[in-house]
Parts: C-alpha cells; sequence; structure tokens
C-alpha cells in the first residue's frame, strides 16, 4: 500500500474515530483509494476481542447492485440485449415486462421498492416462481420512465436476468466475470473466514442486539454479498475507471452518467445505470451505498481526481457512513492534491491533424483538439457553449460523447479536392471561415455578403 503523508494520515483517521465514537459503531473501518489502489486505511472499534483489519468482511448491503449492473453491461456490450429492451424480450412471464433493462438500472422501472410479504431483509428469501407470483398484481406502482423511484426488486429482476442469459446462478457470474479478474477473492454471497457480526445498537443505552443474516433468495442480486476493505478498495478503483478486462472505460463512464435524479429533496444524488452520481463541493461522484441489519456500506469515487473512498460498518443504523465517505474524499485530496498525468506527445494522423483547429458555427468560433484518448473535442474558443467530445464511428464520422452533442452525429464534409470545408453537427454546418460561402449553409448566404 502506497503512503500518505502522516499529517493527511492522521486527519483521515481523526475522522474514522470520530465517526466510531460519535455514532456508537461497535466496529468501522474505511480506506481511501488513489491510481487503482488502496493509500490509506483505517480501523476502529472491535470485532470480537480484536480490531478488524483489511480482510475482515462485512455486508456490503445494495453495493451488491453495482455488481448485478455490471454483468448486465457485459450482456449489453456483447450484443445480447439493448437497455431499450423490453423485459418481456429476455424474461418472459413477468406482469411488469413492458419496463426495460435501462429502467430497471435506473430505478426508474416504477416497480415497487420492496418484495410483497414479510421484511425481506429479515426473511429467508424465496425462489424466482414465488417472487414473480407475489408480484402477479400491484407490482408496478408508477408510470414506467416517470420518476425515480429505488427498487429492490427490480435488481431481484436484473439478477435472474443475468442468470438466464448466462444459463448459471448470478453469483457464480459475477465471481467469475467481474470479481475473480479484478482479484476479489474475498467477496462472498456468505461470510467466510474473519467477518464482522452484525449488530442493532440500542438508541438510549450502550447494549447490542445481534442481527440475523438470513439468505434472501431471489432478493439477494439486492443486497446479498459481503467484502473486505481490500476488495471493496479495489472495486471503487473499478468504478472509478480503473476497469482492467472487466468493462471498457467508456462504459464505466456510461454508468456513472447521470440517467435521474432523487428529487425527494434539493437534489444532490440521483442514479444512472446501477451507479449512485452524487454532487458534492463542485465535484461529480459515483458509487453506492448499502444497508442490511446490522450492516451499513458506502464507496464514493471521483473520476476527474481518481480518489475514492469506503466505509464499513456492523451497525443497523446511526452511522454516518456516506457523509465519512465524503469527508475523507474530500481531506485526501484536499491535503494531498493528486498530480497531473504526466504528458507525453502522441501519434495523430495527419487527415486528422489537418481537421484541427479553428471552426466557425455561424460567427461563433470554435476549437476542434484532438485528445489523447482517440477521441477529439469541440469547444467554442470563448466562453461557454455548446461543447462536447466525439469518438471515432467510420471515415469521416464521430459520435457526441456529452454535452449538447451526446449521441449526435457529426460528419465532416469535404470539396472536390478531398480537403475539409464544413462540419455537419446535428445539421448545424461548421465552416472554417464565418458562414464560408464554399460550405453548404443551409438558407444560403446573402448575396452581397459581409459588408
Amino acid at each position: 500500500m502506497a503512503a500518505m503523508l502522516d499529517s493527511t494520515e492522521l486527519a483521515l483517521y481523526r475522522l474514522l474515530a470520530r465517526e466510531q465514537s460519535v455514532s456508537r459503531a461497535p466496529s468501522l473501518v474505511a480506506a481511501v483509494v488513489r491510481g487503482g489502489e488502496v493509500v490509506w486505511s483505517g480501523a476502529r472499534g472491535r470485532v470480537g476481542d480484536r480490531r478488524p483489519d483489511d480482510d475482515t468482511q462485512y455486508r456490503l448491503g445494495s453495493i451488491t447492485k453495482t455488481m448485478i449492473a455490471t454483468a448486465v453491461m457485459r450482456l449489453r456490450d456483447e450484443g445480447k440485449l439493448d437497455l431499450t429492451d423490453p423485459l418481456e424480450r429476455h424474461l418472459p412471464g413477468t406482469a411488469f415486462g413492458s419496463v426495460t433493462i435501462a429502467q430497471l438500472l435506473s430505478h426508474t422501472s416504477g416497480l415497487t421498492s420492496e418484495s410483497p410479504g414479510q421484511w425481506w431483509e429479515r426473511s429467508p428469501g424465496a425462489d424466482w416462481e414465488a417472487l414473480v407470483a407475489s408480484l402477479e398484481k400491484g407490482a408496478t406502482k408508477l408510470r414506467p420512465g416517470s420518476k425515480f423511484h429505488y427498487s429492490n426488486v427490480g435488481y431481484g429482476v436484473l439478477g435472474e436476468l443475468v442468470a438466464r442469459h448466462r444459463e448459471r446462478p448470478w453469483f457464480d457470474v459475477v465471481r467469475d466475470e467481474i470479481l475473480t479478474p479484478l482479484g476479489m477473492n474475498r467477496t462472498t454471497p456468505h461470510p467466510e473466514g474473519a467477518h464482522a457480526e452484525g449488530f442493532a445498537v440500542h438508541p438510549f443505552a450502550d447494549v447490542l442486539m445481534p442481527e440475523k443474516w438470513p439468505d434472501a433468495g431471489a432478493m439477494a442480486p439486492a443486497g446479498q454479498l459481503w467484502s473486505t476493505i481490500t476488495d471493496l478498495g479495489r472495486w471503487t478503483s473499478f468504478l472509478g475507471g480503473h476497469t482492467g478486462d472487466v468493462l471498457s472505460p467508456g462504459t464505466v463512464d456510461e454508468m456513472r452518467t447521470m440517467n435521474t435524479v432523487d428529487d425527494t429533496e434539493v437534489w444532490s444524488t440521483g442514479f444512472g445505470l446501477g451507479l449512485m452520481v452524487v454532487r458534492y463541493q463542485g465535484r461529480h461522484l459515483a458509487g453506492h451505498t448499502g444497508s442490511m441489519p446490522g450492516f451499513l456500506a458506502a464507496t464514493l469515487v471521483d473520476p476527474r481526481s481518481g480518489t475514492g473512498a469506503l466505509c464499513l460498518a456492523n451497525s443497523t443504523g446511526g452511522v454516518g457512513i456516506t457523509q465519512l465517505c465524503l469527508d475523507l474524499l474530500t481531506t485526501a485530496d484536499d491535503l494531498e492534491p493528486a498530480l497531473p498525468d504526466e504528458w507525453f506527445p502522441s501519434t495523430v494522423d495527419p487527415d486528422l491533424l489537418a481537421l484541427t483547429g479553428l471552426w466557425h458555427w455561424g460567427p461563433s468560433p470554435y476549437f476542434l483538439r484532438v485528445q489523447g484518448d482517440g477521441l477529439i473535442s469541440l469547444n467554442p474558443a470563448v466562453g461557454a457553449g455548446r461543447a462536447s467530445r466525439f469518438r471515432p464511428e467510420g471515415p469521416d464520422a464521430w459520435i457526441g460523447l456529452d454535452g449538447y452533442y451526446a449521441g449526435e452525429t457529426l460528419t465532416v464534409g469535404r470539396d472536390a479536392n478531398g480537403t475539409a470545408n464544413h462540419l455537419n453537427l446535428a445539421t448545424f454546418i461548421f465552416s472554417r471561415t464565418p458562414y464560408d460561402p464554399a460550405a453548404p449553409i443551409p438558407g444560403g448566404l446573402d448575396e452581397d455578403g459581409w459588408r
């Protein structure tokens, strides 16, 4: 583990110690990641008669959902499904087959938040057939796509979707396709080896009540897994872009992109595809929180700085686990700002290099630049405006990745000599000079030109 400055480590440890003491957590562990590895970790409290360490398992709760979402995105990237597909196409026989895969991932399907019957987090779970039967009536509470509505049921459904496509249990898929390639060998559906017992802490006295953790059955994909600081550190790094061969960085970036906001209050949190998106002090963070009886968990990462934080506690409630993550992350970056990546020159195709420079949308100047990651960007030369990055789609064709032109196509227009003389971006024409007569400006130009 790479070391941080002693002063930084003390500041981080103090945040951890204060939260464990004030919140009366039986034990609390946390870590900061940067550059794809854990750079600091700490622990307070006891597990049994000893201090927990980086290899002590805690239950992840809903962080499990992020791994299910990753398995679904792998299926999408392989062409086995499309995010706009209705569920019925892949998992027939439900009463809610019209909801889409994307709606399930982003908690906009309108499905009920909890499975009918007993409190599922504290009850032995039934199988898929029993879950579907319990959802035959009243499963959809809101119009699909209308708004954010967190649904544990939706991830039970997605777990079954993964199992059907891969023809084996969902955890086997997650283990073989995600955990093992990332070296996360201490992430399991049930506690193995050193692990924390889950407790409820009495609100008015310093006494504990042990919590139970029955197998959740078909609802397990919503919150079953257990993990450690070491493993969750690797997962936090994955969400920040250190994706290995599990997913492309572009797909993880897609998962981190806001789809819907939680508008129950002035919003600071929303969801992408399986990931929470948090807006905090000018940062856009991604990750997830988790809670099950006896346990709380959180992981958040800033993709821009590459710094992330994660926390695990064996308490049913009362621990400010998300704020602790935010405080650890921002403290690490404030006290030890990450160095920018070192710049190196790269090779650029001459034809692409010829496209760079000044272009004009009407009279407004824009700069087209080649980025080191194989993308191009088109940005206003002065001030704010419609800025987007683009990835290559084919000869003289590029697809917008973000901003106003996300999903739109930019095509390069050439004259009879093959020289690029205009860009066509979602019908807007950009020319080398303002309203260049040689470019196909819609509507034509005043015959007297500039005067």
